[in-house]
Order: structure tokens, then sequence, then C-alpha cells
């Protein structure tokens, strides 16, 4: 595997996903699933519940295991900067012109018109991963836990971590044979 390749990858996300970690994510999903072809659908999914689990920014988790898993710890760290350096560069750059133009119509436009973007990306996001459910589970099961999940992160306040740890669970102690 080469090391420019798992650069330009996580760069490319990292330098695109305006708009916060969840942005980014579809587009990795890209570099990773439909471009490099490095993992498939599924193993991405698992990659990404895994990662949210974890604390802290789910870019860096998701770049660096999949570095790691691709290269080693020079895969991990060449993923890691390749994610990171976009966002530096751009913080320092763009957060100091806007600063200097926040009152001007344009700014105050784009920075409006950004929440949108992402979510649409993370709808497209979610979507395939409920196709991907129903492949495996059937539409049944995943409108019943989509719809379980939802009220109860909503209405109750349960973190999604919190989810992703009590559905893992079920599963490993599912008695149900593997198919």
């Amino acid at each position: 595997m080469k090391q420019k390749d798992i650069f330009i990858a996580f760069f490319r996300a990292g330098m695109l996903g305006y708009g916060g970690g969840l942005s980014a994510i579809p587009l990795m999903h890209r570099e990773v699933v439909t471009i490099y072809k490095w993992m498939d659908d599924e193993e991405f999914s698992d990659i990404l519940a895994l990662a949210n689990t974890l604390p802290g920014p789910i870019n860096t988790k998701l770049s660096g295991y999949i570095g790691w898993r691709l290269s080693g710890f020079k895969g991990l760290l060449c993923a890691i900067a390749a994610t990171v350096l976009p966002t530096v560069v751009l913080m320092i750059l763009l957060l100091t012109v806007l600063n200097a133009y926040k009152d001007k119509p344009w700014v105050q436009g784009m920075s409006k018109g950004v929440i949108p973007i992402a979510g649409v990306m993370i709808g497209v996001l979610a979507w395939d991963f409920i196709k991907k459910s129903k492949q495996s589970m059937g539409w049944l099961a995943t409108i019943v836990i989509a719809g379980i999940s939802l009220i109860v992160m909503q209405f109750f306040g349960i973190h999604p971590a919190l989810m992703i740890i009590a559905l893992v669970a079920a599963a490993l102690l599912s008695k149900e044979e593997k198919r």
C-alpha cells in the first residue's frame, strides 16, 4: 500500500468535508470503499459503528484505524496527518478571512448554506446504511430498530454510543445461529 494513496484519500476527505466530522464520513466512505476499494461497505460500517462508541473526533478515529489496517504505524500517521492538515490550514486561513468580513452578507449566506449541504451528505450516508440493513435484516427489523433508536435517543436523551453497545451486546448474546 502506497503512503501517497493513503495521504491523498484522507486529505481529499478532510479538505472537502466542510461542516464538521459527520460531513467528512461520506467522503471517507467514497475514498475507502468506492475509489480505492480498500474495504467493503460492511467493513466500513462496522468500523464507523465502533468508532462512534469511542471518545474524540470521528474523523481521526476512522482515518487512524483505516491507515493502521492498511499500512501499520506509517499508515496510521499518514492518514491522521492527511485528515488533520486540511483542517488546521483552512481553520487558520478561513477563520482569519471570515472574521475580518463577518458582517458581510456573502459570509453570512455562505455560513447558512453549509448547513443543508452537510445535512444532505449525512442523509445520503444514512440511507445507504438503511438499505444495507434491509439486505441483511429485512425491512421490518430495520424499521423497528431505527424507530426504537430514534425514540430512545431523541426523547430519552440516551447517548448513541450506549445504543450501539446495547445492539452489539444483543447480537453477541443472541442464541440465533448465523446464516
